[in-house]
């Protein structure tokens, strides 16, 4: 019964889950559709909030490849793929394996998002290459799951805007959050530990049990060939190839990187964010491939999976200046959809509701940033009216702007570039965790509210 349910969403995914360029044209056509009647806007409004919003990603998109392509060029690395490599020999069943990479990849994702993303996918691909009859796009799918616990993780974006002091807080809350909202009532309170370890708990079950008896779709073995990067070193080089060859040179200046990172971490009290991610991965990749050279090689090999980020990123930048524009009329299309939440709610289902309505705005804005601009000026009002403790609001929308990312391809795409696969390939499962941990984020709110 349940391979038979597994079965039927894997084809229905396949069938009607277009490329993750499409689906995201797609939606701007819908967004752009459903502006007019509901916000009362003008086309000619419409197109202006969406070419307004079109390049509102640039900063974001430019971090994500970074993520994508820094991650990729540190695992190539001859040292951390011989660790990625030990560990990977661990699963001797595929069950085990689909096991292992769900619980890695959300436990890293807990930590910080941009690193589990990365590793999980990585660490995918290497108990493939090593363990014979494991599904992969199950696989890839099980590395990818562990993602929708990262809003609700200590590198989730609204939970830390919330508990950093400043006047932007109030501001975004209209005044409602006057002081920081600490880590300890959002992220590290008791509540929301229990439903993130049910919610890994369960997702790890759930996608072991999720793997075929028959008709395994393996991976097609040239998906797993790599080219080697490193270049040796010319019997009697030029002084320019000296330097490029110099493992002084690549030492110096990843110590330069890796000593700030200790101050800004260690001393400053500087945040784990996706900023540091990024640098840890850059300088430490360099240490670790030896010269600049190598470094520059491997990084030039994984940049070619960006561009699923350089093209989508900026219709989504527009998708999100469609729902956050106001028009003539003075609505939002975003502040509609959190105001018919906010009209059927009371004290013990406003969390629930508000997570489901976070949820809904992340298929058309899948940025943290974008929920705090249109649901903090609106939804902790309205929580605080009904009595709701802050953090719970601010954790109900965290855990919303998480849960659908299951189904939106928009995170996918760098593990996708990783795993040279489809989005098509992987969310037929992402269904099944997508109703799992449902069920299980939704009575964990319904509890915390009583």
């Amino acid at each position: 019964m349940f391979q038979s349910i597994i079965k039927g969403c894997v084809k229905l995914v396949q069938r009607y889950l277009p490329e993750p360029f499409v689906f995201a044209v797609l939606l701007t056509l819908v967004a752009a559709i459903l502006a007019m009647p509901i916000c009362h806007q003008t086309p000619i409004e419409v197109v202006e909030h969406w070419g307004g919003g079109v390049w509102g990603l640039l900063a974001f998109a430019m971090q994500m490849a970074l993520v994508l392509v820094s991650g990729s060029a540190l695992a190539a690395a001859p040292v951390v793929k011989k660790g990625i490599s030990s560990l990977a020999s661990l699963p001797k069943s595929p069950a085990g394996a689909i096991a292992l990479v769900t619980a890695v990849s959300a436990i890293c994702c807990w930590i910080n998002w941009g690193f589990g993303l990365i590793v999980g996918v990585i660490f995918a691909k290497e108990i493939a290459r090593k363990l014979n009859g494991v599904d992969y796009r199950l696989l890839i799918a099980s590395a990818y799951s562990g993602f929708v616990v990262w809003h609700a993780g200590i590198s989730g974006s609204i939970p830390l805007t919330m508990a950093t002091p400043g006047d932007s807080l109030a501001k975004a809350t209209n005044g409602v959050l006057t002081e920081p909202v600490p880590v300890s009532q959002t992220i590290l309170d008791p509540h929301n530990l229990v439903i993130v370890a049910l919610v890994i708990a369960a997702i790890t079950i759930v996608n072991s049990l999720m793997h075929p008896k028959k008709d395994v779709v393996c991976v097609d073995p040239v998906l797993l060939e790599e080219e080697p990067i490193r270049v040796e070193r010319p019997a009697n080089p030029t002084p320019a190839e000296r330097m490029e060859h110099s493992k002084v040179l690549g030492w110096i200046v990843s110590l330069l990187g890796i000593s700030y990172l200790v101050i800004h971490l260690g001393f400053e009290g500087g945040s784990l964010d996706l900023n540091s991610v990024i640098m840890i991965f850059l300088f430490v990749g360099l240490l670790l491939h030896g010269t600049p050279l190598n470094y520059v090689r491997a990084f030039t090999k994984a940049a070619s999976g960006a561009a699923g980020i350089i093209l989508q990123f900026p219709f989504y930048a527009g998708i999100m200046g469609i729902i956050t524009g106001v028009g003539a009329s003075g609505i939002c299309f975003g502040t509609v959809i959190s105001d018919a939440c906010i009209s059927i709610s009371t004290p013990q289902t406003y969390p629930l509701l508000t997570f489901l309505c976070a949820a809904v705005l992340n298929m058309f804005v899948p940025s943290g940033g974008g929920h705090w601009a249109i649901q903090a000026p609106i939804m902790f009002a309205a929580g605080a009216d009904l009595g709701v403790d802050p953090g719970l609001t601010g954790t109900a929308i965290a855990w919303g702007d998480a849960w659908t990312n299951l189904i939106q391809p928009f995170w996918a795409i760098p593990a996708l570039a990783i795993a040279k696969l489809n989005a098509k390939d992987i969310m037929g499962f992402c269904l099944i965790d997508l109703f799992v941990s449902g069920l299980i984020i939704c009575g964990g709110l319904l509890v915390w509210a009583m």
